[in-house]
């Protein structure tokens, strides 16, 4: 089983990576890759084995997968001149490009392909992507196994109806900002109070993490752990109390909202 990726940015680069460097799960020679500039498929060559193609054409005719990794906005005018190769060839077609649906991917296309749409996020550069995908009606249970394990190389993947897709935009996608924003608040905080800057992230960041892990492994409510956390009149209570004073969780829902009603203008 060969994999072509049409364009080689940074996500697209942390598939492969995570695919030959990561899990070591797939071996670099049977991955080809193509990009506006072949300097970087060069590079992906020389880090990860992979074969760098000089064109669109070598990548498909050598690819029983074919990743569709270039900006959704030059998604079409990269299709037009290499549709029938890939009408021809009949790949399993991936797309990551943002945005673009099943229903634009069978216009631009055709029906007959079997169309596999995936949203990664940013954390697949540390292999702790959040992916979500569905397909189009003819894809079959073997190759969404085939889907899973190839993004599982970078982080978890769980097939979603498109109907939740946006949804899973704030979560998968924007939500890891949220994060960001939140350890980098908390340990501003912690500097304003006297902690070195870089001490100061690395102890939010871990705590972050931690806490995730615990949601995840416990199987406990949020709620329930905060209640673990908050002693009777104790010291947390007093952040959990100013927190919601200030309106912590109707700030977040708002932000979920913005970018929700946003993602259903594009």
């Amino acid at each position: 089983m060969n994999y072509g990726f049409i364009g080689a940015g940074n996500m697209a680069s942390a598939i492969i990576k995570g695919m030959t460097l990561g899990t070591k799960s797939f071996d670099g020679k049977s991955i080809f890759a193509c990009a506006l500039h072949k300097s970087t498929t060069d590079k992906l060559s020389e880090e990860c084995g992979i074969n760098s193609c000089g064109s669109a054409s070598e990548v498909i005719a050598n690819s029983d997968v074919l990743i569709l990794a270039v900006k959704p906005a030059v998604l079409a005018d990269v299709i037009a001149p290499i549709k029938n190769e890939i009408l021809r060839k009949k790949p399993l077609v991936i797309s990551i490009a943002a945005g673009k649906t099943l229903e634009y991917l069978k216009e631009l296309l055709g029906n007959e392909l079997l169309i596999v749409r995936v949203m990664p996020n940013i954390n697949a550069k540390v292999g702790c992507s959040t992916s979500g995908f569905c397909t189009t009606e003819n894809v079959f249970s073997e190759q969404k196994e085939l889907v899973k394990a190839l993004f599982e190389t970078i982080g978890s993947i769980t097939e979603i109806p498109e109907k939740l897709f946006g949804i899973h935009g704030v979560l998968g996608g924007a939500a890891p900002a949220f994060a960001y924003l939140y350890i980098d608040a908390l340990a501003r905080a912690a500097v304003k109070a006297g902690m070195p800057k870089k001490q100061a992230l690395e102890l939010t960041a871990q705590t972050v993490l931690g806490s995730a892990k615990m949601v995840l492994e416990s199987g406990e409510h949020p709620w329930a752990l905060i209640d673990q956390v908050c002693s009777p009149g104790g010291t947390t209570i007093e952040g959990i109390c100013t927190l919601e004073a200030n309106q912590f969780e109707a700030t977040i829902h708002k932000a979920f909202d913005a970018v929700y009603e946003k993602d259903k203008r594009l």
